[in-house]
């Protein structure tokens, strides 16, 4: 696979490092696509995984850092999206 880089020692995680809650992550996404419902948790439920935070220091001592941060890649993804969508629609 063209695409796929390896570090010849397995998996590398790609991330910024910064840690971020599920739901700020949610209402990240909810502020970058203009949604203002209501974010609904049900705390009777078991959390699951509450927050994530992934470690990219392998990546880091490769050389490798993220040059875009964590909201302006939704947005770019979600413009992406967006656009991909119209044009599926269109034709």
């Amino acid at each position: 696979m063209p695409w796929c880089f390896s570090s010849g020692t397995g998996p590398v995680n790609v991330g910024s490092g910064e840690e971020i809650s599920i739901l700020a992550l949610a209402k990240l996404v909810a502020s970058v696509v203009g949604c203002d419902g209501e974010i609904v948790r049900d705390l009777t439920k078991p959390d699951g995984t509450p927050r994530n935070l992934v470690s990219s220091a392998r990546l880091s001592a490769m050389g490798w850092h993220p040059g875009i941060g964590l909201k302006a890649g939704i947005a770019c993804t979600y413009a992406w999206y967006l656009e991909h969508v119209a044009q599926a629609e269109a034709g």
